[in-house]
């Protein structure tokens, strides 16, 4: 059991002791630099049997739960990791179901994730909504509650987890979107939606975190912008050399298309592992694909919206459609192409009903 924590109450302490009276847990604890101040609390949370780990500054959650992964890894070998915030959000129950679902031999990363049911803050219910939908665009993988700070992880993964990037609340967000480009095997377990003072502890950022999840269409578009502006300079560089618009034209587009796929390829949807004649088969077909589905829509929606207006309903349609076929499609990891498993992220496992327990770092929203 890991709990990175910063500046927390007695609800640490509750956490910690709940959790010395289960079989064969061990409890370790980051104290994220809380200072002087809260000394006594972590001498407590020591004596109900966890191992308190001390960092002199605050460095982050990221670089908290780095440093409990590390901890682990190191005098704890083989064993799972169950991460739970400090803030009383995380029930016991919940967070021995989240240990139950790491038994699965073939699971590489278990979230506990909420449904929002009943009395949950605007802001949160907006916030988890957004950054889903994006998520799942982005990754073509489904996670209902992408900012859950309780998460179990085999032992395996711990080297893997050492690897992301982040030092602070992106951290936990960036593990995600690395799972989904990997395809990790991700299970969803259900557990209770707990607010406690209207989750005044929340360190979620709509926008911000959004935004990251954005990433890779961001990456997309820039590589598409960039294919566009190179086959244009190349096609006026070379019809004066040429002296052939249509061998200027079939060049340009080569050379702009070869461009446009390596960099997909290798930096927007990161698969150098994918067979390079498979994944250049099937983006020669999808552009094909793409250019008869662009004359079809134009031809067609012209007369109903005008030129500029099916244009551009033309270009936005096809541009997301041409990221989805390249993520799920041409650039598809398949088994064994990365240290984890084809993902079945809508693997569900309902919540049961039961006693709330008690747990400060939430990443919480």
């Amino acid at each position: 059991m890991l709990i990175p924590s910063y500046e927390p109450d007695r609800r640490l302490v509750q956490l910690a002791h709940d959790l010395a009276w289960v079989d064969d847990v061990e409890v370790v604890v980051v104290d994220d630099g809380s200072g002087a101040g809260y000394a006594p609390l972590f001498a407590q949370v020591g004596r109900s049997g966890a191992e308190v780990l001390t960092h002199r500054q605050n460095r982050g959650k990221g670089a908290a739960l780095r440093t409990g992964f590390a901890h682990i890894r190191a005098h704890h070998p083989g064993q799972a990791v169950v991460c739970a915030d400090s803030d009383g959000q995380h029930t016991l129950l919940d967070i021995l179901r989240v240990a139950a679902a790491l038994d699965d031999p073939e699971v590489d990363l278990v979230l506990g994730v909420r449904r929002f049911t009943g009395r949950v803050p605007l802001r949160s219910r907006f916030g988890n909504r957004v950054t889903a939908a994006l998520f799942a665009l982005a990754t073509g993988v489904k996670v209902v509650d992408t900012q859950t700070g309780l998460r179990g992880y085999p032992h395996r993964m711990l080297a893997w987890l050492a690897q992301v990037p982040g030092e602070r609340f992106e951290y936990e967000l960036n593990l995600l979107l690395r799972a989904g480009r990997e395809s990790l095997e991700l299970r969803q377990v259900e557990i209770a939606t707990v607010y406690l003072d209207q989750n005044a502890s929340s360190h979620f950022r709509p926008l911000r975190d959004s935004l990251r999840v954005l990433r890779p269409l961001f990456g997309y578009a820039a590589s598409s912008l960039g294919g566009f502006a190179l086959d244009a300079a190349l096609l006026f560089l070379l019809v004066p050399v040429l002296g052939s618009l249509a061998a200027a034209i079939v060049i340009a587009r080569l050379v702009s298309a070869t461009a446009n796929f390596l960099a997909n390829r290798h930096l927007v949807f990161g698969a150098r592992t994918v067979p390079l004649w498979r994944s250049a088969r099937r983006y020669a077909l999808l552009a094909g694909a793409i250019l008869a589905a662009n004359l079809v829509l134009m031809e067609g929606l012209t007369p109903l919206l005008g030129l500029v207006v099916a244009k551009l309903v033309t270009e936005v349609s096809l541009f997301v459609v041409g990221y989805v076929v390249q993520r799920q499609v041409v650039f598809e990891r398949r088994p064994g192409a990365r240290p984890g498993r084809r993902g079945r992220s809508d693997h569900w496992v309902p919540a049961r009903t039961g006693p709330a327990g008690t747990g400060a770092y939430s990443s919480r929203s």
